[in-house]
């Protein structure tokens, strides 16, 4: 009889799934990781030209339409001064296909990759599912990596070291120090850096920067998304930049397991790309409004909160028995050790939801903080 891989028999379904499941039909809902803004209008529009003038109707290139992969560079030179070969671009299916192409062409078996703990869940599975061998660490204080730990974990078996800024679940931006250093340990180290930037445009403090701002080697790949910044969890577009060789490997993965990205998708995303970015500023700007009423809420019923400076999650500390407290009264927060073991004692909370519902749920948990203190 045929059994299970050993890759899919390692991973199991997010913790945080467990929670949704657990929840009320009409409990609020702190646990989502995507944006309550609809899609502007005119990535929509974009998706539809392209539907009615029949360009949906065929694959597209494996990598990605020219024009999207175009306007993708466009914006890395437009907001980072970064210059980028649109053919060292592949467009992918979210930014979890782009991940999983990552570890998939760059991991041997047994191989380690390093990443934050807490951190995404999907490293930790990817890791497994590629076959290789997990290696999280910890968070400073302020919920940021710190590159002196990273270096320290590498050994002669580690292929990639993984960094996410802004952060989920922290929501923690890594400074530029960081990044420059990162990108100094993938050069020096000969270890490729996978740099997740999903959330780069959704800062509140400081400013978000790449270590690909900082290498001097092909070391450091970068994945990002449509997904948070235009509201476009649903369109399931992302991409992968790196080299020309790195990217030539991935492709491989991405030939056979997704052949290309939604066609739909692509001409939603370019328009997202080159049209007007005043969506973006102002869903950043309530997300930061938002954050200010969260972390208030919060250290008011006695917890102690890490600002995030970006992104839209806080992660606060809190006392046992309070996340199944919270449940209990229809407020969903997932439990820090879903992230990892290191995020035991913690919580992590979205805001990605409407003002009055934060206010509500916060006087919830201003009182099950009391209760189990």
């Amino acid at each position: 009889m045929t059994e299970f891989s050993h890759r899919v028999e390692q991973v199991s379904i997010s913790g945080i799934r467990e929670v949704f499941e657990a929840a009320g039909e009409d409990a609020i809902n702190l646990g989502l990781g995507q944006p309550d803004f609809p899609t502007p209008e005119h990535a929509r529009a974009g998706a539809i030209e392209a539907i009615e003038s029949k360009k949906t109707d065929a694959y597209t290139s494996n990598k990605g339409t020219q024009s999207l992969r175009e306007a993708i560079s466009g914006t890395y030179d437009r907001e980072y001064g970064i210059g980028i070969d649109p053919g060292d671009i592949i467009a992918t299916s979210g930014g979890s296909e782009a991940l999983h192409l990552v570890l998939e062409a760059h991991v041997d078996p047994g191989e380690e990759v390093i990443f934050p703990d807490p951190g995404f869940v999907s490293y930790d599975a990817l890791t497994k599912i590629a076959d290789g061998t997990p290696k999280p660490v910890p968070l400073r204080e302020d919920l940021t990596l710190d590159p002196a730990t990273v270096e320290e974990a590498i050994t002669d078996d580690t292929a990639v070291f993984v960094v996410n800024s802004p952060s989920n679940p922290t929501g923690a931006v890594q400074s530029k120090e960081d990044m420059r250093e990162f990108a100094r340990i993938a050069d020096e180290h000969d270890v490729l850096c996978l740099s997740d930037e999903v959330y780069e445009r959704i800062v509140f403090e400081g400013e978000h920067r790449s270590p690909l701002e900082f290498a001097q080697s092909d070391n450091v790949v970068v994945v990002s998304a449509c997904s948070k910044t235009y509201s476009m969890t649903g369109w399931r577009l992302g991409w992968v930049v790196g080299s020309n060789r790195r990217i030539e490997r991935m492709l491989r993965v991405h030939q056979y397991g997704q052949a290309c990205a939604s066609a739909p998708a692509q001409y939603a995303a370019e328009a997202a790309l080159t049209g007007p970015q005043d969506p973006v500023y102002e869903m950043v700007d309530a997300f930061e409004k938002r954050r200010d009423l969260v972390v208030d809420g919060l250290e008011d019923a006695g917890l102690e909160v890490p600002t995030p400076s970006g992104a839209f999650y806080v992660m606060p500390k809190v006392p046992d028995g309070w996340c199944e407290e919270v449940l209990e009264r229809d407020v969903v927060v997932v439990p820090g050790d879903a992230f990892g073991a290191h995020g035991e004692g913690y919580a992590r909370l979205s805001y990605a939801t409407g003002t009055e519902e934060l206010k509500e749920a916060l006087e919830i948990i201003d009182a099950a903080t009391q209760a189990v203190r």
